[in-house]
């Protein structure tokens, strides 16, 4: 029996599903809220790893595509103070252990690799529902629905299937990021280019820090971090960007400018980006007909493993899917069973990797740490 699956969400969880699916031959429709795959930037750059993004990217069939993409000596990383002495220096190896991509051009291939017309721009969901033996009805903000065998939530944090699984809610991480963006970094910003060097900085603080990289054309993309509560970012006025921007870069006053030019220079505005989580190893009792990949399932602080760990489970769950041809129940329940443990793995070590940035000992801990990994590679 061919199943037709219905896919929340046309990031890179959902996405990847719906390829894998095409792979099989198994039909799939994406429904996503944004009007087109240009609506909004889709993020910075991205590492991908062995043991999640590219087993995934295989599973698709688009080993080739994603290698094309690769932007080389983008896995270099630094860790500087706060008076931008660099304490940690690693160059890229030239190995492509965890090869660096543009998000938006990684979704693109994606995007281009499904028949057209399977992805549904536009759609808004306003509810879903249970209709009986395993259906569930998608109603959308036009009003219109569909009602589908298998439902698949790949809405992210804010996921209007989880509710069909699971009473949990996002909560409040007790930090956020505000992003910026400087163009034509070498040329226009040489100072802070030079501090970013030819991949990733990391310029940390207890409770704060300044996280950039490099992307295509010189662009410097940053994530301030700082530890506030929500109260203390909505009493800044966003809209305003001047006063926004002079605001986030108070909290580094003292700091080495190469650094706060990143904040203070941005040609964007700033944008805040609130980070939430889902209890460590959220999980729910099995429904028949409907289940949830990515952040909708195991919401997390980033940690590097978010984007990889939404393309496993689209992957996994598709050949799940395709392996058990007219039992969805027995692809469903397979596919939680490994999905849930690994979610509950990356949504605990993101909370450790969080106190190395930003604990007490920052930067010094995270030092510490890359250290050690890079003993153990060289030793392996």
């Amino acid at each position: 029996m061919t199943t037709h699956v219905t896919i929340i969400g046309a990031g890179l969880g959902g996405l990847t599903l719906a390829r894998v699916l095409h792979v099989h031959g198994i039909p799939a429709t994406v429904y996503e809220a944004e009007d087109s795959p240009t609506a909004r930037g889709q993020g910075g750059m991205l590492d991908i790893h062995d043991d999640t993004g590219r087993p995934a990217l295989e599973a698709a069939d688009l080993a080739d595509e994603f290698r094309g993409l690769v932007l080389e000596g983008r896995q270099a990383i630094r860790v500087l103070d706060r008076e931008g002495t660099v304490l940690f220096d690693r160059p890229d190896d030239g190995t492509g252990g965890r090869p660096e991509v543009q998000r938006g051009e990684l979704r693109q291939i994606l995007l281009d690799s499904l028949p057209p017309g399977t992805v549904r721009w536009g759609h808004k969901v306003s509810r879903t529902r249970a209709v009986g033996e395993g259906r569930h009805e998608v109603t959308f903000a036009d009003g219109t629905t569909a009602v589908t065998s298998l439902l698949v939530g790949a809405d992210g944090a804010w996921s209007r299937v989880r509710p069909l699984l699971s009473t949990a809610t996002p909560e409040y991480a007790g930090r956020s990021f505000v992003e910026t963006c400087l163009s034509d970094g070498d040329a226009r910003h040489p100072a802070a280019a030079k501090a970013v060097g030819g991949g990733s900085l990391l310029a940390l603080a207890p409770g704060k820090g300044i996280q950039a990289h490099r992307e295509r054309g010189g662009t410097l993309h940053t994530y301030v971090a700082l530890t506030e509560p929500l109260d203390w970012f909505t009493a800044i006025d966003f809209t305003d960007a001047a006063a926004a921007t002079a605001r986030i870069a108070r909290e580094f006053d003292g700091w080495a400018p190469e650094l706060t030019a990143l904040i203070t220079d941005s040609d964007t505005p700033p944008v805040w980006r609130p980070l939430h989580t889902l209890p460590v190893g959220h999980r729910w009792d099995r429904v028949p007909g409907v289940t949830l990949v990515g952040d909708a399932a195991h919401l997390s602080v980033p940690n590097g493993e978010g984007a990889n760990l939404a393309m496993y489970d689209g992957a996994e769950l598709g050949k799940a899917v395709a392996a058990h041809p007219g039992d969805l129940e027995a692809a469903l329940g397979a596919y939680e069973r490994a999905m849930f443990p690994r979610g509950a793995v990356a949504a605990a070590e993101g909370t450790r990797l969080h106190e190395f940035l930003y604990g007490d000992d920052a930067p010094h801990g995270l030092i510490t740490v890359f250290k050690g990994f890079g003993e153990r590679t060289s030793r392996a």
